[in-house]
């Protein structure tokens, strides 16, 4: 199978989009980058102002509504070379291209598309060094933007760095590629040459995190891809954000999730979507959202129904428990700081939070005027 995917920057090259919305939707592409490509769209129903894939990768409005900020997650604070974050013990992230298949709307990385951004490092000479100069890290995760869309032999350069380093042990490419664009591995036997011969001849393991966030994305064409892949001896995973209008309907996320584990791609995480500037309309409630996920796993054989409910918060990965008529539970699965490692954490009900912080944030509130009140 071979087909050239034709790659879309302009809305002005969309012409399912009427003349007025091409007009209001451009005050959108001019803060917030455009990309998709003709393979993304024959998924949408263009008849469907609401069509789920439409709202991942066509602008709206909405995106303009203030909310959030764009490092929501305060990802420079772990920055410790040019291009490379440390936040956790283990493991190292290098952000290897600002360009992806295609920009998803709700992107928690959209500051990268920005002109002004020099967070991604193109040589990443520095940060292979950083990893070899640090033993504790074992593993090491390739992102951006889209690993993918790196031609293979740039690829297959840092790969081979990787490699060379004894005490990295894994490396994970997260990747929407599968999605955006399945023909980058149908079409590109060297890529798939490559994967075989990091799982094979370095003795150690690569990981593709893949991003499916819609059962309709899971075509014949990606599922191929996804074969592929799997022959060459890579472990395929998954992980979503929660997302309005896109997977927050449980039959919809059942069926992603099923879908998923019976090709071969079990479901990783689901995501509490990061309070990103341009992200309200796409973000969902943390309380509501926990029924969601607990009827889904209700619903699902145990390897869909393992998948973790978490937030990438500023200190660390937080696991989403439940709750109670009174009460809502966390506990850091992963923790920037030592002494957060497998916290448990407790606090009242907000049915209006998003976000971690609404919690917390609700807790100095408390605590202010218990202080007030009790003062003499």
């Amino acid at each position: 199978m071979n087909k050239k995917v034709k790659y879309i920057i302009k809305l002005e090259s969309i012409p399912e989009l009427k003349e007025q919305e091409k007009k209001e939707l451009a005050k959108v592409t001019s803060k917030f980058a455009f990309r998709t490509n003709d393979y993304y769209n024959s998924l949408i129903n263009w008849e469907d102002p609401e069509d789920p894939i439409r709202r991942i990768v066509i602008p709206t409005t909405e995106e303009l509504d203030v909310w959030g900020r764009l490092d929501a997650s305060n990802e420079s604070k772990y920055m410790k070379v040019h291009g490379l974050e440390h936040k956790y013990p283990d493991t190292a992230l290098l952000l290897v291209t600002d360009v992806c298949g295609i920009y998803c709307r709700f992107c928690f990385r959209k500051r990268l598309f920005m002109n002004d951004n020099d967070e991604v490092a193109r040589d990443v000479s520095e940060g292979i060094e950083y990893i070899r100069n640090h033993p504790e890290i074992n593993n090491v995760l390739l992102t951006g933007g889209d690993p993918l869309v790196l031609a293979t032999f740039k690829l297959e350069k840092t790969l081979k760095s990787l490699a060379d380093i004894p005490h990295v042990r894994i490396v994970r490419i997260g990747s929407k590629m599968l999605a955006a664009n399945p023909f980058r591995v149908l079409n590109d036997s060297s890529l798939l040459k490559l994967f075989e011969w990091f799982n094979t001849e370095t003795g150690k393991k690569l990981y593709l995190m893949n991003h499916f966030n819609h059962p309709r994305e899971l075509t014949r064409e990606a599922k191929e891809a996804v074969s592929l892949i799997q022959k060459t001896g890579t472990t395929l995973t998954n992980q979503t954000p929660i997302l309005r209008g896109i997977n927050d309907a449980p039959e919809v996320l059942r069926d992603l999730l099923e879908e998923l584990s019976f090709i071969g791609v079990p479901p990783y995480y689901v995501f509490q979507c990061r309070p990103t500037a341009g992200n309200k309309t796409y973000s969902t409630k943390i309380e509501e959202t926990i029924d969601l996920v607990e009827t889904v796993r209700a619903k699902v054989s145990g390897l869909a129904a393992r998948v973790r409910y978490v937030m990438s918060h500023e200190t660390g990965k937080i696991e989403i428990l439940g709750k109670t008529e009174e009460f809502v539970f966390f506990r850091y699965h992963r923790s920037a700081d030592p002494e957060n490692a497998g916290r448990f954490l407790i606090f009242r009900r907000n049915p209006e939070a998003y976000w971690f912080d609404d919690y917390t944030e609700l807790v100095d509130e408390y605590k202010a005027e218990l202080e007030e009140e009790y003062s003499f």
